[in-house]
């Protein structure tokens, strides 16, 4: 990693920490840190689970625990067990008393104060450049966030990205999408040593997916790749494409292959900008119209 830009994210992390008073210890003059006033807003006048909460903000059980009593003390919070889950007591909400939402409504209003005291200084034509490099550093702070890792494809977050999947071409394809009428992709292909199936999460929530199929005295062959509309054009399709490469030249596969429909024409911009050379047909997919093969380095 080129240490001018590990320098430069140091600085940008310094300079925002500082202007957004994440190092006082009273965050808007309001009495508590940051952290509690973050987790108060993220629980907000409906309420949240505590697992949610957990994933959301990506904090241990312990902190999470110790930011919820100190709300408690303060006699904002109520951690309850929820309802309509059977007396399950595992599964808790934490919600707001009524000083917990009048906490909440004037953080609100605190908060729209101080982002318009970070724009007042500037003319407006530095506002418009300020808010949309923030908008740009969001959405590339979340694709840095996205985590891929190998995953049973039985996996109940492996099954809803599948069924995604299904739903979103089906949606694209001139003749819809029977995944019937499709070439098989069964579990047992997608577990080493015969394959491997990449899930991909943003906050442990799934996002995409894709798989490769490790053919005996074939070329390897990826499957079913698919992105969340929340993350796309942040780059994840071409990271998972990335991965299912990388497992199968570890494994010694020296060509990859795919098939896809014309009308996925992102994709297949992607495939030929990723090193992708169109070829003559190897299968008999139904909804196939474009082959491709990409030499690996084992």
């Amino acid at each position: 990693m080129d240490s001018e830009l590990t320098a430069a994210v140091r600085r940008f992390n310094r300079t925002v920490t500082q202007r957004v008073g994440a190092l006082d210890d009273e965050y808007m003059a309001r009495g508590r840190p940051l952290a509690q006033a973050r987790l108060l807003w993220e629980i907000g006048p409906d309420g949240a689970e505590v697992a949610a909460l957990r994933t959301r903000l990506g904090l241990d059980s312990g902190h999470l625990s110790r930011l919820l009593r100190a709300l408690e003390g303060d006699g904002l919070v109520v951690v309850r067990p929820a309802d309509g889950v059977g007396g399950d007591g595992r599964v808790r909400d934490a919600v707001l008393t009524a000083a917990g939402r009048a906490e909440w409504a004037a953080l609100d209003q605190r908060s729209d104060e101080f982002a318009r005291s970070i724009l007042a200084p500037l003319t407006a034509q530095r506002r418009e450049r300020l808010v949309a490099a923030m908008a740009e550093v969001e959405r590339l702070l979340m694709a840095s966030m996205v985590v891929i890792e190998v995953c049973p494809p039985g996996d109940r977050r492996a099954r809803a990205c599948i069924r995604a999947y299904a739903r979103d071409v089906a949606r694209r394809f001139d003749d819809g999408f029977d995944p019937a009428l499709s070439s098989p992709v069964h579990d047992d292909d997608l577990v080493p040593p015969a394959g491997v199936f990449l899930l991909a999460t943003l906050h442990c929530e799934p996002v995409g997916c894709g798989a490769v199929k490790l053919h005996r005295d074939a070329p390897a062959e990826i499957k079913r790749v698919w992105v969340a509309d929340a993350v796309r054009g942040l780059g994840v399709g071409r990271r998972i494409l990335g991965e299912l490469e990388r497992h199968a030249a570890e494994r010694g596969w020296t060509t990859v292959r795919l098939d896809t429909n014309r009308r996925l024409t992102e994709a297949i911009a992607m495939y030929r900008t990723a090193g992708y050379r169109e070829i003559a047909p190897y299968n008999t997919e139904r909804y196939a119209h474009h082959w491709f093969e990409k030499q690996l380095t084992p």
